[in-house]
């Protein structure tokens, strides 16, 4: 007797370019699939590989959601929006998604408790519902999946640059506002855990930080995982990956399809040393990248050993 055909009426969406279907590995590198890992609060939701590519200034955008603790930079919208003044922060109070200002002007925010699969999305669909608000409205979020509809690419002015501005607290949330209670707790609570930061301007998207008694250099780079890897692995191997002086190449961090390598400095060298050193690294890199030949077995070896140096930053 043939086997009847079990066909599931709530199959699971066929995953996009770019995303992950629920059967397939989970991303994050745990081994699991994805429905029993980072998809299982939402069953079938699909997970945007790179989230946030074509965006202006991506690799920035995903340094302020992961990496900067306080920074800010305004988001030129297109369209029937572009008079409106919206200003991408990295955290807000109460790690809120949007706030409407008095004003009119929206902030928008990276650092949120949401993720429902694509954080584009996420942003795309807080954005619209904040310009829909009235000035003053004050906080804007999701409390459910927003389904399809525009991702802040969408929105946004694809010839925007952004001006990424680094502060050393989170004073900017009160700098126009009258002093309450309530805000008082909340950058309070907040100040604690933003570090010395500060972003170079020789060089895009990498930031000296400062944490207890350490620093380093976190450094978004926009090139794929595999190219950027075999790149790195070339470097090490000639001497060349070390940007100053007793600094080291330890790893890096894998966030939103791309990778941030990351180097410990030695205490007291501060941003400034790292600007022209940095650019310096670029040129080298860019060589490096642009090589054809095959990896020779020392290099192959370096390359397994960054690999075993990422963390992923869910």
């Amino acid at each position: 007797m043939a086997k009847k055909n079990r066909t599931r009426s709530t199959a699971a969406p066929e995953a996009g370019p770019g995303e992950v279907g629920p059967r397939q590995p989970c991303p994050c590198g745990s081994g699991k699939r994805y429905k029993a890992c980072h998809g299982a609060p939402g069953g079938g939701q699909v997970f945007v590989k790179r989230p946030f590519e074509g965006l202006p200034a991506e690799c920035d955008v995903v340094a302020m959601r992961e990496l900067v603790p306080a920074a800010t930079a305004v988001l030129p919208l297109k369209g029937e929006h572009g008079d409106r003044v919206v200003r991408l922060c990295t955290l807000l109070p109460a790690a809120a998604p949007a706030l409407v200002r008095d004003s009119g002007e929206i902030w928008l925010g990276l650092q949120v408790q949401h993720n429902y699969g694509d954080p584009a999305r996420d942003l795309g669909a807080v954005l619209l519902a904040a310009l829909d608000g009235d000035p003053g409205a004050g906080m804007v979020g999701l409390t459910q999946p927003p389904g399809p509809g525009p991702r802040l690419q969408d929105l946004v002015d694809p010839d925007a640059v952004l001006d990424v501005q680094v502060h050393e607290g989170f004073d900017f949330w009160v700098a126009d506002m009258e002093e309450s209670s309530e805000l008082a707790q909340a950058l309070e609570a907040a100040e604690g855990a933003a570090a010395p930061t500060a972003r170079l301007t020789e060089v895009s998207a990498a930031y000296w930080t400062r944490m207890g008694a350490k620093e380093h250099l976190r450094w978004v780079m926009p090139e794929p995982e595999d190219v950027l890897l075999d790149a790195l692995a070339r470097l090490h191997v000639s001497g060349d990956d070390v940007i100053l002086p007793e600094a080291r190449l330890v790893g890096m961090f894998r966030a939103h399809g791309l990778l941030a390598p990351v180097w410990d400095l030695a205490v007291g060298t501060g941003p400034e040393p790292l600007e022209e050193a940095a650019g310096t690294f670029r040129a080298k890199l860019d060589d490096a990248l642009a090589s054809t030949t095959d990896l020779t077995t020392e290099e192959r070896a370096a390359r397994s050993g960054l690999a075993n140096r990422q963390v992923t930053i869910r």
